[in-house]
C-alpha cells in the first residue's frame, strides 16, 4: 500500500492523527534499563506495543540510534513494528539532503535496509536532491518546510524577490511540479499555527507532518484547526501527522513506563480528535 493510502487508512482505523516519535535516550530509560544502550530496542518496542492501536504513524529518529551504535536495533525495531502493527506506517526521521549517487544511497538505506514507509528530507539543494527518492514507488517523502525551531526563521521566513517567503515557495513546489508521483508531504511545526494554515492553503491535500506538540509547547487544538481538512464524517482530504515524542516516551520513569506512555498517547489523541 502506498504511504498516503496507508496513512489515511490508519487514521480512519484508529481514529487518530497522532504520531509517536521514537527518540530513545538511554539516560531517561526506566529502572535497571537506565543508561543501557543495549535496551534501545526493548524500550521502543514496549512503547510501540502500548500505543499501536492509538496512532496513525510511528517516527523513529535515526540519530538517536546511530549515536549509540544501535542501527542494528533500529532494523529490529522496524521489523517489530511491521510484525505487530502492519497497518501503521513508519516514517524514518532522517532529514537527508544530498544529490546524485549519494542521495540514491541514502534512499537505499531508508527504504531497503530499514524498510521505512516514508522519510523526512531537506529540500535545500533543490529537486535533484529529491529525484532519487522518487524512484521508490509509493514511498512518502516529507520535505522540511516551516520547522518548529526558532532558528527556522533564519532561512524559511526570508522572502524571495517576488515577496514570497521561502517556506511558501517550498510548499508551492511540493504541491506542484515536484510532486510527480503524488509522494510528497511537508514538515510544518506546531509552534507556528498561522504558517500551518498558510501551507495548507497552498497544499490542500498533501500530508503535513507536524512536530512540536507536547514538550515543545505546540497547541494541539490550534494545530488541527490550521492543518486538518476533511468532511463531517471524519474522512480526511488533507491529513496531518501530529508528532509527540518526549511527552509520551518519558511519561513515567518507573516500571509503569509503557502504561504511562499509553495514557499520555490516549490523552493527546483525544485532544486532537476533539479539535477536529
Amino acid at each position: 500500500m502506498k504511504f498516503t493510502a496507508a496513512l489515511a487508512a490508519a487514521e480512519r482505523r484508529h481514529d487518530s492523527m497522532l504520531c509517536v516519535g521514537l527518540d530513545p535516550e538511554p539516560a531517561k530509560f526506566p529502572g535497571a534499563w537506565k543508561g543501557d544502550a543495549d535496551r534501545i530496542h526493548d524500550f521502543c518496542a514496549a512503547i510501540v506495543d502500548a500505543t499501536k492501536d492509538l496512532v496513525s504513524a510511528f517516527k523513529p529518529q535515526i540519530a538517536y540510534f546511530a549515536a549509540q551504535r544501535a542501527e542494528d536495533q533500529l532494523e529490529r525495531l522496524m521489523a517489530h513494528i511491521r510484525r505487530v502493527a502492519p497497518d501503521v506506517p513508519v516514517i524514518l526521521d532522517a532529514k537527508r539532503g544530498d544529490i546524485g549517487s549519494t542521495a540514491a544511497q541514502y534512499a537505499r538505506e531508508a527504504f531497503e535496509r530499514y524498510q521505512a514507509d516514508a522519510v523526512t528530507l531537506s529540500p535545500l539543494m533543490g529537486f535533484d536532491s529529491i529525484e532519487p527518492w522518487l524512484r521508490y514507488d509509493g514511498k512518502g517523502l516529507i520535505l522540511l518546510c516551516r520547522t518548529s525551531n526558532p532558528g527556522g526563521s533564519d532561512l524559511q521566513a526570508q522572502k524571495l524577490a517576488d515577496g514570497t517567503p521561502l517556506f511558501e515557495h517550498i510548499a508551492q513546489l511540493a504541491a506542484g511540479p515536484w510532486n510527480r508521483n503524488g509522494q510528497l508531504g511537508l514538515v510544518v511545526g506546531a509552534t507556528y499555527p498561522e504558517e500551518i494554515a498558510r501551507v495548507r492553503e497552498i497544499a490542500p491535500t498533501l500530508p503535513l507532518l507536524i512536530p512540536g506538540v507536547g514538550a515543545q509547547g505546540g497547541d494541539a487544538a490550534a494545530t488541527v484547526r490550521a492543518g486538518w481538512r476533511g468532511d463531517a464524517g471524519g474522512t480526511t482530504s488533507g491529513p496531518i501527522i501530529v508528532n509527540s515524542s518526549r511527552a509520551i516516551l518519558y511519561a513515567s520513569s518507573g516500571a509503569d513506563f509503557a502504561s504511562a506512555a499509553r495514557a499520555a498517547a490516549q490523552a493527546t489523541r483525544r485532544q486532537l480528535a476533539a479539535a477536529r
